[in-house]
Protein backbone atom coordinates (compact mmCIF):
# COMPACT_ATOMS: atom_id res chain seq x y z
CA UNK A 1 0.00 0.00 0.00
CA UNK A 2 1.38 3.60 -1.32
CA UNK A 3 2.79 5.40 2.00
CA UNK A 4 0.99 9.20 2.58
CA UNK A 5 3.03 11.55 4.26
CA UNK A 6 1.53 15.06 5.32
CA UNK A 7 3.13 18.28 3.11
CA UNK A 8 1.47 21.19 4.62
CA UNK A 9 -0.77 21.88 8.24
CA UNK A 10 -3.49 24.78 7.96
CA UNK A 11 -5.28 24.88 10.80
CA UNK A 12 -7.33 21.98 10.94
CA UNK A 13 -6.69 21.74 7.03
CA UNK A 14 -3.91 19.04 6.26
CA UNK A 15 -2.46 18.27 2.73
CA UNK A 16 -0.85 15.57 0.91
CA UNK A 17 1.49 15.84 -1.78
CA UNK A 18 1.52 13.87 -4.78
CA UNK A 19 -1.15 11.69 -6.26
CA UNK A 20 -2.49 9.41 -3.88
CA UNK A 21 -4.54 6.30 -3.13
CA UNK A 22 -7.02 8.26 -0.83
CA UNK A 23 -10.65 8.83 -2.10
CA UNK A 24 -13.39 11.71 -1.71
CA UNK A 25 -14.68 11.57 1.56
CA UNK A 26 -12.74 8.70 3.34
CA UNK A 27 -12.03 8.64 6.66
CA UNK A 28 -8.26 8.71 7.35
CA UNK A 29 -6.27 8.58 10.46
CA UNK A 30 -3.91 11.37 10.76
CA UNK A 31 -0.02 11.66 11.88
CA UNK A 32 1.62 9.54 14.98
CA UNK A 33 -1.49 9.97 17.43
CA UNK A 34 -3.65 9.06 14.76
CA UNK A 35 -6.27 11.72 14.22
CA UNK A 36 -9.38 11.60 12.81
CA UNK A 37 -9.79 13.19 9.04
CA UNK A 38 -11.71 13.27 6.04
CA UNK A 39 -10.68 13.73 2.59
CA UNK A 40 -12.32 16.70 1.06
CA UNK A 41 -10.50 16.90 -2.10
CA UNK A 42 -8.47 15.02 -4.70
CA UNK A 43 -6.79 16.42 -7.41
CA UNK A 44 -3.63 14.42 -9.35
CA UNK A 45 -1.23 17.24 -7.52
CA UNK A 46 -2.34 16.85 -3.85
CA UNK A 47 -5.36 15.46 -1.29
CA UNK A 48 -6.31 17.72 1.15
CA UNK A 49 -7.79 16.33 4.26
CA UNK A 50 -10.23 18.23 7.29
CA UNK A 51 -8.80 17.09 11.05
CA UNK A 52 -11.49 16.72 13.48
CA UNK A 53 -9.33 16.51 16.23
CA UNK A 54 -6.85 19.52 17.17
CA UNK A 55 -3.39 20.02 15.02
CA UNK A 56 -1.23 21.17 17.01
CA UNK A 57 2.12 19.61 17.32
CA UNK A 58 1.37 17.55 14.17
CA UNK A 59 4.38 17.68 11.50
CA UNK A 60 4.99 17.12 7.84
CA UNK A 61 6.19 14.06 6.91
CA UNK A 62 3.99 12.40 9.93
CA UNK A 63 1.98 9.02 8.14
CA UNK A 64 -2.03 9.64 6.54
CA UNK A 65 -3.43 5.99 6.78
CA UNK A 66 -6.54 4.95 4.67
CA UNK A 67 -9.13 3.37 6.05
CA UNK A 68 -11.39 2.73 2.90
CA UNK A 69 -14.70 3.95 4.35
CA UNK A 70 -16.58 7.50 4.42
CA UNK A 71 -17.34 9.30 7.78
CA UNK A 72 -20.01 6.74 9.39
CA UNK A 73 -21.73 6.67 12.73
CA UNK A 74 -22.56 3.22 15.00
CA UNK A 75 -25.92 2.80 15.04
CA UNK A 76 -27.46 0.28 17.74
CA UNK A 77 -29.12 0.22 21.66
CA UNK A 78 -27.11 2.57 23.99
CA UNK A 79 -27.52 5.49 21.24
CA UNK A 80 -30.39 7.19 23.78
CA UNK A 81 -29.20 8.88 26.87
CA UNK A 82 -25.40 8.92 25.92
CA UNK A 83 -23.88 11.72 25.01
CA UNK A 84 -21.62 12.16 22.42
CA UNK A 85 -18.60 14.48 20.51
CA UNK A 86 -19.32 15.97 16.88
CA UNK A 87 -17.98 12.19 15.25
CA UNK A 88 -20.18 10.49 17.98
CA UNK A 89 -17.38 9.61 20.25
CA UNK A 90 -18.71 8.89 24.02
CA UNK A 91 -17.73 12.26 25.96
CA UNK A 92 -18.30 10.05 29.17
CA UNK A 93 -15.96 7.17 28.56
CA UNK A 94 -13.69 9.92 27.17
CA UNK A 95 -14.14 11.75 30.69
CA UNK A 96 -13.17 8.41 32.64
CA UNK A 97 -10.12 8.55 30.67
CA UNK A 98 -8.34 12.05 30.36
CA UNK A 99 -10.86 13.76 32.77
CA UNK A 100 -12.14 17.12 31.81
CA UNK A 101 -10.03 17.82 28.97
CA UNK A 102 -10.37 15.10 25.73
CA UNK A 103 -7.33 13.74 24.58
CA UNK A 104 -6.71 13.50 21.43
CA UNK A 105 -6.29 10.77 19.18
CA UNK A 106 -8.66 8.68 20.87
CA UNK A 107 -10.22 5.72 19.89
CA UNK A 108 -13.55 4.82 21.34
CA UNK A 109 -16.33 2.74 20.65
CA UNK A 110 -19.58 4.64 20.51
CA UNK A 111 -21.34 2.19 22.00
CA UNK A 112 -20.57 -0.16 24.99
CA UNK A 113 -19.89 -3.14 23.77
CA UNK A 114 -19.37 -5.16 26.97
CA UNK A 115 -23.58 -4.20 28.10
CA UNK A 116 -26.06 -7.22 27.89
CA UNK A 117 -29.44 -6.67 26.20
CA UNK A 118 -32.43 -8.75 26.55
CA UNK A 119 -32.91 -9.45 22.78
CA UNK A 120 -36.16 -11.05 21.14
CA UNK A 121 -35.52 -12.76 17.51
CA UNK A 122 -38.66 -11.55 14.77
CA UNK A 123 -37.35 -14.15 12.26
CA UNK A 124 -36.66 -17.46 11.54
CA UNK A 125 -34.91 -19.66 9.35
CA UNK A 126 -36.26 -19.84 6.00
CA UNK A 127 -37.51 -15.93 5.89
CA UNK A 128 -36.71 -13.99 2.81
CA UNK A 129 -35.92 -10.22 4.19
CA UNK A 130 -35.06 -7.18 2.72
CA UNK A 131 -33.94 -3.77 3.99
CA UNK A 132 -35.34 -2.40 6.62
CA UNK A 133 -36.80 -5.23 8.14
CA UNK A 134 -36.48 -5.73 11.65
CA UNK A 135 -35.29 -8.99 12.69
CA UNK A 136 -34.64 -8.60 16.20
CA UNK A 137 -35.92 -6.05 19.21
CA UNK A 138 -34.46 -5.33 22.82
CA UNK A 139 -35.30 -2.66 25.31
CA UNK A 140 -32.91 0.17 25.15
CA UNK A 141 -34.50 2.26 28.07
CA UNK A 142 -37.48 1.55 29.78
CA UNK A 143 -39.02 3.68 27.42
CA UNK A 144 -37.48 3.09 24.04
CA UNK A 145 -37.74 -0.27 22.54
CA UNK A 146 -34.65 -1.22 19.85
CA UNK A 147 -35.40 -2.63 16.43
CA UNK A 148 -32.61 -3.53 15.12
CA UNK A 149 -33.21 -3.71 11.42
CA UNK A 150 -31.64 -5.21 7.73
CA UNK A 151 -29.45 -2.50 6.50
CA UNK A 152 -31.43 -0.85 3.57
CA UNK A 153 -28.95 -2.26 0.60
CA UNK A 154 -29.30 -5.51 1.71
CA UNK A 155 -31.45 -8.90 1.22
CA UNK A 156 -31.55 -12.67 1.20
CA UNK A 157 -32.77 -15.52 3.29
CA UNK A 158 -32.21 -16.09 6.84
CA UNK A 159 -30.18 -19.21 7.41
CA UNK A 160 -29.43 -19.52 10.98
CA UNK A 161 -31.12 -17.85 13.87
CA UNK A 162 -30.10 -17.72 17.52
CA UNK A 163 -32.36 -18.47 20.31
CA UNK A 164 -33.75 -15.27 22.49
CA UNK A 165 -31.53 -14.38 25.22
CA UNK A 166 -29.31 -11.69 26.28
CA UNK A 167 -26.26 -10.70 23.95
CA UNK A 168 -23.76 -7.67 23.79
CA UNK A 169 -24.16 -5.13 20.26
CA UNK A 170 -21.46 -7.01 18.34
CA UNK A 171 -22.42 -11.00 19.38
CA UNK A 172 -23.90 -12.36 15.89
CA UNK A 173 -27.95 -13.21 16.60
CA UNK A 174 -28.63 -14.44 13.10
CA UNK A 175 -27.04 -15.28 9.86
CA UNK A 176 -28.27 -14.03 6.11
CA UNK A 177 -27.51 -15.53 2.78
CA UNK A 178 -27.09 -12.69 -0.11
CA UNK A 179 -29.05 -13.99 -3.35
CA UNK A 180 -25.06 -14.37 -4.85
CA UNK A 181 -24.26 -17.06 -1.84
CA UNK A 182 -22.75 -14.66 0.00
CA UNK A 183 -23.61 -15.35 3.97
CA UNK A 184 -23.47 -12.46 6.21
CA UNK A 185 -23.57 -12.04 10.31
CA UNK A 186 -26.03 -9.67 11.79
CA UNK A 187 -25.51 -8.60 14.93
CA UNK A 188 -27.46 -5.26 16.75
CA UNK A 189 -25.33 -2.66 15.31
CA UNK A 190 -24.50 -1.29 11.30
CA UNK A 191 -22.46 1.35 9.99
CA UNK A 192 -23.73 4.35 8.20
CA UNK A 193 -22.36 6.72 6.40
CA UNK A 194 -23.43 10.28 7.78
CA UNK A 195 -23.82 12.49 4.71
CA UNK A 196 -26.15 9.99 2.94
CA UNK A 197 -29.45 10.00 4.07
CA UNK A 198 -31.36 6.64 4.45
CA UNK A 199 -33.63 5.69 1.96
CA UNK A 200 -37.33 5.53 2.97
CA UNK A 201 -39.89 3.84 0.81
CA UNK A 202 -42.12 6.74 0.02
CA UNK A 203 -42.25 10.52 1.50
CA UNK A 204 -46.10 11.24 3.27
CA UNK A 205 -47.78 14.70 3.47
CA UNK A 206 -47.29 16.06 6.80
CA UNK A 207 -50.60 16.61 8.53
CA UNK A 208 -50.05 16.11 12.01
CA UNK A 209 -48.68 18.91 14.26
CA UNK A 210 -45.54 18.72 16.57
CA UNK A 211 -47.55 19.37 19.74
CA UNK A 212 -45.00 21.78 21.90
CA UNK A 213 -47.46 23.12 25.07
CA UNK A 214 -46.31 26.44 23.87
CA UNK A 215 -48.72 28.66 22.67
CA UNK A 216 -47.60 30.61 20.43
CA UNK A 217 -46.46 28.02 18.65
CA UNK A 218 -49.11 25.30 18.60
CA UNK A 219 -52.18 27.61 18.28
CA UNK A 220 -50.47 30.83 16.25
CA UNK A 221 -47.49 29.20 14.09
CA UNK A 222 -48.06 25.49 14.17
CA UNK A 223 -44.96 22.87 13.41
CA UNK A 224 -45.87 19.46 11.61
CA UNK A 225 -44.27 16.52 12.31
CA UNK A 226 -41.73 16.05 9.50
CA UNK A 227 -41.36 19.75 9.06
CA UNK A 228 -38.58 21.83 9.01
CA UNK A 229 -38.50 25.71 11.58
CA UNK A 230 -36.09 28.26 11.77
CA UNK A 231 -35.64 30.34 15.38
CA UNK A 232 -33.72 33.18 14.23
CA UNK A 233 -32.22 35.33 17.08
CA UNK A 234 -30.03 38.15 17.89
CA UNK A 235 -27.69 37.82 21.24
CA UNK A 236 -30.10 36.93 24.38
CA UNK A 237 -33.30 36.49 22.83
CA UNK A 238 -33.67 32.87 24.04
CA UNK A 239 -33.15 30.36 20.98
CA UNK A 240 -31.57 28.22 23.81
CA UNK A 241 -34.39 28.59 26.31
CA UNK A 242 -37.16 28.06 22.73
CA UNK A 243 -35.35 25.05 21.69
CA UNK A 244 -35.06 23.89 25.74
CA UNK A 245 -38.83 24.22 26.16
CA UNK A 246 -39.31 22.33 22.94
CA UNK A 247 -36.81 19.43 23.81
CA UNK A 248 -38.87 18.78 27.21
CA UNK A 249 -42.40 18.81 26.31
CA UNK A 250 -42.93 18.01 22.43
CA UNK A 251 -44.56 14.98 21.93
CA UNK A 252 -41.72 13.12 19.76
CA UNK A 253 -41.10 10.15 20.78
CA UNK A 254 -37.04 10.47 20.49
CA UNK A 255 -35.20 14.28 21.04
CA UNK A 256 -31.78 14.46 19.34
CA UNK A 257 -30.25 17.57 20.54
CA UNK A 258 -27.10 19.25 19.43
CA UNK A 259 -24.94 22.08 20.69
CA UNK A 260 -23.00 22.61 17.99
CA UNK A 261 -20.54 26.24 18.49
CA UNK A 262 -22.46 26.67 21.68
CA UNK A 263 -20.67 27.84 24.78
CA UNK A 264 -20.11 24.56 26.93
CA UNK A 265 -21.95 25.63 30.56
CA UNK A 266 -25.50 25.35 28.04
CA UNK A 267 -24.71 21.65 27.34
CA UNK A 268 -24.27 21.45 31.14
CA UNK A 269 -27.24 23.52 31.50
CA UNK A 270 -29.05 20.76 28.83
CA UNK A 271 -27.45 17.71 30.83
CA UNK A 272 -28.68 18.83 34.55
CA UNK A 273 -31.76 19.58 33.01
CA UNK A 274 -32.32 16.51 31.37
CA UNK A 275 -31.49 14.26 34.37
CA UNK A 276 -33.84 16.04 36.63
CA UNK A 277 -36.67 16.14 34.21
CA UNK A 278 -39.56 13.76 34.94
CA UNK A 279 -40.79 13.09 31.04
CA UNK A 280 -44.69 13.82 31.54
CA UNK A 281 -45.84 11.43 28.73
CA UNK A 282 -43.22 8.59 30.72
CA UNK A 283 -43.17 9.42 33.90
CA UNK A 284 -39.49 8.47 33.12
CA UNK A 285 -36.46 10.87 33.16
CA UNK A 286 -36.18 12.61 30.18
CA UNK A 287 -32.95 11.35 29.05
CA UNK A 288 -34.60 7.88 28.45
CA UNK A 289 -35.43 9.17 25.14
CA UNK A 290 -33.35 11.81 24.29
CA UNK A 291 -29.67 12.17 22.61
CA UNK A 292 -27.06 14.80 22.78
CA UNK A 293 -24.44 15.56 20.82
CA UNK A 294 -22.10 18.03 22.18
CA UNK A 295 -19.90 20.39 19.89
CA UNK A 296 -18.72 23.10 21.83
CA UNK A 297 -17.22 26.58 20.68
CA UNK A 298 -13.48 25.65 22.13
CA UNK A 299 -13.88 22.44 20.36
CA UNK A 300 -12.26 21.39 17.26
CA UNK A 301 -13.99 23.28 14.36
CA UNK A 302 -14.24 20.78 11.70
CA UNK A 303 -15.88 18.77 13.92
CA UNK A 304 -18.67 21.43 14.33
CA UNK A 305 -19.31 20.68 10.76
CA UNK A 306 -19.83 17.67 11.49
CA UNK A 307 -21.94 17.54 14.06
CA UNK A 308 -24.91 18.07 12.37
CA UNK A 309 -24.60 15.27 10.22
CA UNK A 310 -24.10 12.99 13.11
CA UNK A 311 -27.25 13.98 14.51
CA UNK A 312 -29.53 13.76 11.47
CA UNK A 313 -28.16 9.94 10.89
CA UNK A 314 -29.41 9.20 14.52
CA UNK A 315 -32.75 10.99 14.09
CA UNK A 316 -32.90 8.43 10.59
CA UNK A 317 -31.94 5.57 12.03
CA UNK A 318 -34.65 6.02 14.88
CA UNK A 319 -37.46 7.16 12.21
CA UNK A 320 -36.63 4.01 10.25
CA UNK A 321 -38.01 2.04 13.45
CA UNK A 322 -40.79 3.49 13.02
CA UNK A 323 -40.56 6.54 15.45
CA UNK A 324 -41.17 9.94 15.43
CA UNK A 325 -37.89 12.27 16.03
CA UNK A 326 -37.31 15.44 16.85
CA UNK A 327 -33.92 17.22 16.36
CA UNK A 328 -33.14 20.52 17.58
CA UNK A 329 -29.45 22.18 15.90
CA UNK A 330 -28.48 24.91 18.07
CA UNK A 331 -27.22 26.58 16.50
CA UNK A 332 -26.82 26.11 12.53
CA UNK A 333 -25.29 29.69 12.30
CA UNK A 334 -22.04 28.26 14.02
CA UNK A 335 -22.21 25.05 11.92
CA UNK A 336 -22.30 28.09 9.00
CA UNK A 337 -19.05 29.57 10.28
CA UNK A 338 -17.33 26.56 10.99
CA UNK A 339 -17.79 26.01 6.96
CA UNK A 340 -16.87 29.35 5.90
CA UNK A 341 -13.83 28.81 8.56
CA UNK A 342 -12.78 25.47 6.14
CA UNK A 343 -13.41 27.20 3.09
CA UNK A 344 -11.14 30.31 4.15
CA UNK A 345 -8.37 27.80 4.60
CA UNK A 346 -8.61 25.91 1.10
CA UNK A 347 -8.71 29.48 0.13
CA UNK A 348 -11.86 29.09 -2.02
CA UNK A 349 -13.95 32.33 -3.48
CA UNK A 350 -15.91 33.85 -1.09
CA UNK A 351 -19.48 34.21 -1.18
CA UNK A 352 -21.71 37.31 0.83
CA UNK A 353 -19.97 37.99 3.82
CA UNK A 354 -17.43 35.09 3.26
CA UNK A 355 -19.63 32.14 3.38
CA UNK A 356 -19.13 29.24 0.97
CA UNK A 357 -20.91 29.70 -2.20
CA UNK A 358 -22.35 26.52 -1.24
CA UNK A 359 -24.03 27.33 1.86
CA UNK A 360 -26.99 27.25 0.16
CA UNK A 361 -27.12 23.86 -0.86
CA UNK A 362 -25.32 22.64 2.23
CA UNK A 363 -28.38 24.04 4.38
CA UNK A 364 -30.68 22.07 1.95
CA UNK A 365 -29.10 19.25 2.42
CA UNK A 366 -29.57 19.22 5.81
CA UNK A 367 -33.39 20.53 6.03
CA UNK A 368 -34.57 18.16 3.41
CA UNK A 369 -33.96 15.82 5.40
CA UNK A 370 -36.71 16.24 7.63
CA UNK A 371 -40.20 14.37 6.73
CA UNK A 372 -42.98 12.53 7.52
CA UNK A 373 -42.08 9.16 5.34
CA UNK A 374 -43.27 5.52 4.71
CA UNK A 375 -39.89 3.32 6.24
CA UNK A 376 -38.53 0.37 4.33
CA UNK A 377 -40.53 -1.88 6.66
CA UNK A 378 -44.15 -0.31 6.34
CA UNK A 379 -43.93 1.33 9.26
CA UNK A 380 -44.23 5.41 9.91
CA UNK A 381 -42.30 7.96 11.26
CA UNK A 382 -40.81 11.42 11.09
CA UNK A 383 -38.23 13.76 11.49
CA UNK A 384 -38.43 17.41 12.63
CA UNK A 385 -36.02 19.86 12.14
CA UNK A 386 -35.94 22.72 14.85
CA UNK A 387 -32.39 24.72 13.97
CA UNK A 388 -32.05 27.81 15.68
CA UNK A 389 -30.02 30.71 13.75
CA UNK A 390 -27.47 33.54 15.68
CA UNK A 391 -27.70 36.52 13.05
CA UNK A 392 -25.18 39.28 14.68
CA UNK A 393 -27.02 42.14 15.35
CA UNK A 394 -30.08 40.25 15.31
CA UNK A 395 -30.02 40.78 11.38
CA UNK A 396 -32.51 39.02 9.42
CA UNK A 397 -30.85 39.93 5.95
CA UNK A 398 -27.61 38.23 6.41
CA UNK A 399 -27.23 35.10 4.29
CA UNK A 400 -27.54 32.12 6.81
CA UNK A 401 -31.07 33.46 7.64
CA UNK A 402 -32.28 34.22 3.89
CA UNK A 403 -30.69 30.90 2.74
CA UNK A 404 -32.41 28.94 6.10
CA UNK A 405 -35.75 30.98 5.36
CA UNK A 406 -35.44 28.94 1.77
CA UNK A 407 -36.15 25.92 2.97
CA UNK A 408 -37.68 26.00 5.99
CA UNK A 409 -41.62 26.47 6.38
CA UNK A 410 -41.77 27.68 9.92
CA UNK A 411 -40.47 31.19 11.18
CA UNK A 412 -40.59 31.95 14.08
CA UNK A 413 -38.86 35.42 14.61
CA UNK A 414 -37.46 36.29 18.42
CA UNK A 415 -37.49 39.77 19.00
CA UNK A 416 -34.78 41.43 21.26
CA UNK A 417 -37.68 44.23 22.41
CA UNK A 418 -40.01 40.71 23.51
CA UNK A 419 -36.76 39.77 25.42
CA UNK A 420 -35.85 42.06 27.50
CA UNK A 421 -39.16 43.22 28.51
CA UNK A 422 -39.36 39.20 29.80
CA UNK A 423 -41.66 37.94 27.27
CA UNK A 424 -41.10 34.66 26.56
CA UNK A 425 -40.93 33.01 23.96
CA UNK A 426 -39.80 35.98 22.53
CA UNK A 427 -41.52 35.44 19.18
CA UNK A 428 -42.51 37.98 17.44
CA UNK A 429 -46.05 37.93 16.26
CA UNK A 430 -45.80 40.06 13.13
CA UNK A 431 -42.36 38.64 11.98
CA UNK A 432 -43.29 35.22 12.60
CA UNK A 433 -45.03 32.29 9.97
CA UNK A 434 -45.83 28.94 9.47
CA UNK A 435 -46.51 27.44 5.98
CA UNK A 436 -47.88 24.76 7.62
CA UNK A 437 -51.36 25.78 8.87
CA UNK A 438 -53.61 24.70 6.20
CA UNK A 439 -52.39 21.07 6.06
CA UNK A 440 -52.75 20.82 9.71
CA UNK A 441 -56.61 22.61 9.98
CA UNK A 442 -58.28 19.31 9.67
CA UNK A 443 -56.13 17.77 12.36
CA UNK A 444 -57.38 20.39 14.12
CA UNK A 445 -61.28 20.34 13.16
CA UNK A 446 -60.71 16.54 13.62
CA UNK A 447 -59.47 16.48 17.08
CA UNK A 448 -59.96 20.00 19.02
CA UNK A 449 -62.54 22.02 17.82
CA UNK A 450 -63.91 23.04 14.23
CA UNK A 451 -63.83 26.62 15.40
CA UNK A 452 -60.02 26.54 16.19
CA UNK A 453 -58.50 28.01 13.19
CA UNK A 454 -61.87 30.79 12.91
CA UNK A 455 -60.27 31.78 16.50
CA UNK A 456 -56.38 31.09 15.40
CA UNK A 457 -57.49 33.24 12.42
CA UNK A 458 -59.37 36.19 14.74
CA UNK A 459 -56.43 36.58 16.94
CA UNK A 460 -54.16 37.18 14.43
CA UNK A 461 -56.68 39.48 12.68
CA UNK A 462 -56.85 41.25 16.25
CA UNK A 463 -52.87 41.55 16.87
CA UNK A 464 -52.41 43.02 13.60
CA UNK A 465 -55.19 45.50 13.73
CA UNK A 466 -53.24 46.49 16.67
CA UNK A 467 -49.83 46.87 15.56
CA UNK A 468 -51.36 49.05 12.87
CA UNK A 469 -53.11 51.08 15.40
CA UNK A 470 -49.78 51.78 17.84
CA UNK A 471 -48.53 53.59 15.20
CA UNK A 472 -51.64 56.02 15.04
CA UNK A 473 -50.83 56.07 19.26
CA UNK A 474 -47.41 56.92 18.88
CA UNK A 475 -48.43 59.89 17.34
CA UNK A 476 -51.45 61.04 18.58
CA UNK A 477 -51.79 59.35 21.35
CA UNK A 478 -54.65 56.79 22.50
CA UNK A 479 -57.34 58.86 24.05
CA UNK A 480 -57.92 60.28 20.66
CA UNK A 481 -59.08 56.90 19.13
CA UNK A 482 -62.88 55.78 19.43
CA UNK A 483 -64.17 53.41 21.89
CA UNK A 484 -64.14 50.34 19.12
CA UNK A 485 -60.49 51.14 18.26
CA UNK A 486 -59.42 51.25 22.25
CA UNK A 487 -61.57 47.78 22.73
CA UNK A 488 -58.91 45.87 20.11
CA UNK A 489 -55.90 47.71 22.06
CA UNK A 490 -57.58 46.40 25.06
CA UNK A 491 -57.92 42.95 23.72
CA UNK A 492 -54.76 42.73 22.22
CA UNK A 493 -53.15 43.32 25.54
CA UNK A 494 -54.95 40.30 26.85
CA UNK A 495 -53.73 37.92 23.67
CA UNK A 496 -50.30 39.28 24.45
CA UNK A 497 -49.95 39.04 27.79
CA UNK A 498 -52.58 36.33 28.89
CA UNK A 499 -51.95 34.27 25.85
CA UNK A 500 -48.93 34.32 23.60
CA UNK A 501 -46.25 35.44 26.92
CA UNK A 502 -45.50 31.80 29.32
CA UNK A 503 -44.20 31.02 32.00
CA UNK A 504 -41.49 28.39 32.20
CA UNK A 505 -41.49 27.94 35.91
CA UNK A 506 -45.06 27.74 36.71
CA UNK A 507 -46.09 24.13 36.52
CA UNK A 508 -49.59 24.83 34.96
CA UNK A 509 -48.29 27.36 32.47
CA UNK A 510 -45.21 25.81 31.23
CA UNK A 511 -47.11 23.11 29.56
CA UNK A 512 -50.12 23.55 28.30
CA UNK A 513 -52.34 21.30 26.62
CA UNK A 514 -53.87 22.14 23.22
CA UNK A 515 -57.11 21.51 24.47
CA UNK A 516 -56.66 24.51 27.07
CA UNK A 517 -55.00 26.80 24.46
CA UNK A 518 -58.50 26.15 22.41
CA UNK A 519 -60.47 27.07 25.50
CA UNK A 520 -58.11 30.03 26.36
CA UNK A 521 -58.87 31.71 22.83
CA UNK A 522 -62.57 31.31 23.36
CA UNK A 523 -62.87 32.95 26.65
CA UNK A 524 -60.91 35.65 24.73
CA UNK A 525 -62.66 36.11 22.21
CA UNK A 526 -66.02 35.71 24.11
CA UNK A 527 -65.11 38.83 26.27
CA UNK A 528 -64.15 41.17 22.66
CA UNK A 529 -67.55 39.73 21.49
CA UNK A 530 -69.74 40.66 24.27
CA UNK A 531 -67.44 43.89 24.65
CA UNK A 532 -67.97 45.13 21.21
CA UNK A 533 -71.78 44.95 21.67
CA UNK A 534 -71.39 47.17 24.84
CA UNK A 535 -69.57 49.85 23.08
CA UNK A 536 -71.71 49.92 19.97
CA UNK A 537 -74.61 51.08 22.59
CA UNK A 538 -72.10 54.32 23.09
CA UNK A 539 -71.07 52.90 26.99
CA UNK A 540 -67.59 54.02 27.33
CA UNK A 541 -65.05 51.10 27.51
CA UNK A 542 -63.07 52.83 30.77
CA UNK A 543 -66.92 50.91 32.21
CA UNK A 544 -65.37 47.79 31.40
CA UNK A 545 -62.12 47.91 32.18
CA UNK A 546 -63.03 49.56 35.45
CA UNK A 547 -64.39 45.99 36.55
CA UNK A 548 -60.92 44.37 36.35
CA UNK A 549 -62.49 41.66 33.86
CA UNK A 550 -59.31 42.42 31.41
CA UNK A 551 -57.02 41.67 34.30
CA UNK A 552 -58.61 38.55 35.51
CA UNK A 553 -58.76 37.26 32.34
CA UNK A 554 -54.41 37.93 32.07
CA UNK A 555 -54.10 35.56 34.88
CA UNK A 556 -56.74 32.63 33.23
CA UNK A 557 -53.22 30.99 32.45
CA UNK A 558 -51.99 30.59 36.34
CA UNK A 559 -55.58 30.22 37.73
CA UNK A 560 -56.99 27.47 36.04
CA UNK A 561 -55.36 24.27 36.38
CA UNK A 562 -55.03 22.08 33.56
CA UNK A 563 -56.98 19.73 34.84
CA UNK A 564 -60.05 21.33 35.52
CA UNK A 565 -61.05 22.85 32.11
CA UNK A 566 -64.64 23.02 33.56
CA UNK A 567 -63.83 26.77 35.03
CA UNK A 568 -63.76 28.24 31.83
CA UNK A 569 -67.48 27.95 31.96
CA UNK A 570 -67.98 30.20 35.13
CA UNK A 571 -65.40 33.09 33.46
CA UNK A 572 -68.43 32.83 30.92
CA UNK A 573 -70.84 33.02 33.50
CA UNK A 574 -68.70 36.19 35.04
CA UNK A 575 -68.07 38.01 32.08
CA UNK A 576 -71.62 37.71 30.98
CA UNK A 577 -72.93 38.59 34.67
CA UNK A 578 -70.54 41.88 34.26
CA UNK A 579 -71.55 42.73 31.48
CA UNK A 580 -74.99 42.61 31.43
CA UNK A 581 -74.79 44.97 34.54
CA UNK A 582 -73.24 47.87 32.47
CA UNK A 583 -75.89 47.01 29.67
CA UNK A 584 -78.72 47.30 32.37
Amino acid sequence: MQENKIYGINGPVVTVKGRTDLGMLETVFVGEKRLIGEVIKVDSSATTIQVYEETTSLRPGEPVVSTGLPLSVTLGPGIIGNIFDGIERPLTAMKEKFGAFIGRGADFDALNKDKKYKVTLKVNTGDYVTGGTVFAECPETPVITHRAMILPNLSGEIVEVMPDGEYTVNDVIAKLKKDNGEIVELTLTQKWPIRNPRPVSKRLPATKPLITGQRVIDSVFPIAKGGAAAIPGGFGTGKTMTQHQLAKWCDADIIIYVGCGERGNEMTQVLTEFSEIIDPKTQKPLLDRTVLIANTSNMPVAAREASIYTGITLAEYYRDMGYHTALMADSTSRWAEALREISGRLEEMPADEGFPAYLPSRLSEFYERSGYVENLNGSEGSITLIGAVSPQGSDFSEPVTQNTKRFTRCFWALDKALAYARHYPAINWNNSYSEYVGELSDWYRDNVSVDFMNYREEICSILLEENSLMEIVKLIGADVLPDEQKLIIEIARVIRVGFLQQNAFHKDDTFVPIEKQFQMMEVILYLYHRAQLVVERQIPISKITSTGVFDKLVQIKYDIPNDKLEMFDEYKKEIDIILDSILK
